[in-house]
């Protein structure tokens, strides 16, 4: 299976990548009878939350006479990977053509979250009546599908004894892409770049999404009109043809597929005339460029693991200056970060056990310091059930070590590095890992630290890092490769940016859900751009 890695386009990254509709498929099963001479008549209706009202999305239609409807028309929401976007479906029995939903009788409702259905593809769980009661044996089954064609085209083109049109030289040819536009007019979708003074160009290859070229319909026509270049930008037509992209994949690179380039106005008055050249097609192929809903849809699960700074730095936790104080309302910098960040990615992994290790911190009985303990001190098993036993264990650990240092990060890089390794034995797109490390300050291992995000940079691997308190950062932005390639100190380059800094400071006064998109804006990129490289496709993928 051939990929195409996409150019990175410019500008902010995060939210462009990952929007992309999602259409979701309800069906009812042994639904409630309200209904006393006739079985219900039910409607689904689907609510997203927005800032903590449930707002109405929009309703199926009404299935007559049926406790197991399936539901004809789909949802289509919006997906946006970092940020918890909260669903409910609620089912009623319709009793009369109001639109008003107090005027039908309830059938029961089911609230997840978008990322659940997606991470599961499909979920069947219990209706619930609004005291929280089961309704009923009454079930709903929601099944998820990406709404996106996503084949790409790639291309390779030459051109042959092409007609000359410099007075002094050879000429300048360029070929320009069409399809027909809802209007009725050719619509311009691609341009070669200018190979200068030839007339048997050989083109650059070039990929474009197969609904640009063609609405995803390989048999549509397509335009292919031959220039050549001029500087004052009157360019002289060369020649025309139409073809398609299906007879484009003809095309083999042995049995490249020759096109005749036709000037309409010189074929009317020359009797002999025969063409103004020959296109080659050398090579089509049409393949799939995959998306991050793509491979969680496939079954793709996020493996999430913490790991939290206890050095001295960070103050006596019994101290309201410290950074790890848990103030009267159950919280400090540490706590929002990780539920920030968990809350989001839980849904992206079926177990929810998540290993949860401290490091700079020395440990009971003989008091000697770690760079990797299990803060629930269980080394043999360091999983804590969802992000609220990592809370839990966090909270419980604190009374019981002594902060210390040196701040290392290696340690932990290294660890859950291991753990990617050995997933990478599975040769599929199963498993991805992220890392997130809180810390409040400066790193002692650099050249250490460095070392490890470079190798791990090859594997299946993310690491959010968020900066606690008011230090200085400036080691952080340095790992985080945005504006150059990390190197370690041995002048090893990473393979691709592979961790995300975000000091919480800049978030402090911002609502919660910032700090989330902020962090995981980098993901899903990254988590594509390592399966592609790996040329893995989602594990259940259909061919292009």
């Amino acid at each position: 299976m051939a990929y195409t890695m996409t150019p990175t386009p410019a500008g902010p990254v995060g939210s462009q990548y990952c929007v992309c509709k999602v259409e979701l498929s309800v069906c009812g099963q042994n639904l409630l009878d309200r209904d006393v001479t006739s079985k219900s008549d039910p409607f689904c209706v689907l609510f997203m939350e927005v800032n903590g009202k449930w707002v109405e999305l929009d309703r199926t239609e009404t299935a007559v006479n049926n406790l197991n409807p399936a539901f004809a028309k789909k949802f289509i929401v919006d997906y946006h990977f970092e940020e918890v976007q909260k669903l409910k479906f609620a089912l009623f029995d319709q009793d009369k053509s109001s639109m008003q939903l107090y005027e039908h009788d309830f059938l029961g409702e089911f609230s997840c979250t978008l990322g659940m259905i997606v991470s599961s593809k499909k979920i069947t769980r219990t209706l619930l009546l609004g005291n929280g009661k089961p309704a009923g044996k009454g079930m709903i089954t929601i099944a998820a599908q990406e709404l996106s064609d996503n084949r790409v085209i790639t291309l390779s083109m030459a051109g042959r004894k092409l007609d000359k049109k410099d007075l002094f030289g050879k000429s300048d040819p360029f070929l320009e892409f069409y399809k027909p536009g809802d209007d009725g007019k050719w619509m311009l979708v691609h341009r070669t770049e200018v190979i200068k003074y030839t007339l048997d160009p050989v083109w650059k290859p070039f990929t474009v999404p197969l609904v640009s070229l063609c609405d995803g319909d390989v048999e549509k026509l397509i335009k292919v009109m031959c220039y050549d270049y001029d500087s004052d930008g009157g360019h002289d037509f060369i020649g025309e043809f139409q073809t398609s992209a299906a007879r484009m994949c003809e095309a083999q690179d042995a049995f490249p597929l020759e096109l005749e380039c036709i000037n309409p106005k010189k074929q009317k008055k020359k009797k002999n005339y025969k063409n103004s050249g020959i296109i080659i097609v050398k090579s089509c192929k049409i393949t799939r460029d995959f998306s991050f809903l793509d491979y969680i849809l496939g079954g793709c699960q996020l493996m999430f693991t913490v790991g939290i700074d206890f050095t001295a730095s960070n103050g006596n936790p019994r101290d309201p200056s410290s950074l790890h104080y848990i103030n009267p309302m159950g919280t400090n910098e540490y706590l929002s970060a990780i539920w920030a960040v968990g809350q989001i990615i839980q849904d992206y992994d079926s177990d929810k056990m998540f290993p949860a290790l401290g490091f700079g911190a020395q440990l009971p009985p003989d008091w000697k310091v770690s760079h990797e303990f299990a803060i629930n001190f269980n080394p043999t098993n360091p999983f804590c059930s969802g992000v609220e036993g990592i809370v839990q264990a966090y909270s419980a650990c604190l009374p019981h070590i002594r902060f210390y240092g040196p701040t290392n990060f290696s340690p932990i890089v290294n660890h859950v590095a291991r753990f990617a390794a050995q997933a990478t034995q599975q040769e599929a797109a199963s498993q991805y890992f992220i890392l997130l490390i809180i810390t409040d300050g400066v790193i002692s291992d650099m050249d250490e630290t460095r070392h490890a995000v470079v190798q791990a940079s090859k594997l299946p691997m993310s690491i959010i890092i968020v900066g606690v308190g008011n230090a200085d950062f400036a080691a952080m932005e340095f790992l985080d490769g945005d504006s150059r390639v990390l190197r370690s100190h041995t002048g090893e380059e990473a393979v691709r940016d592979i961790v995300q800094f975000v000091p919480f400071r800049d978030f402090r006064n911002a609502p919660k859900e910032t700090l989330a998109k902020a962090v995981l804006a980098e993901l899903p990129q990254q988590v594509v751009q390592y399966f592609k490289h790996q040329n893995l496709p989602p594990i259940n993928s259909e061919p292009a």
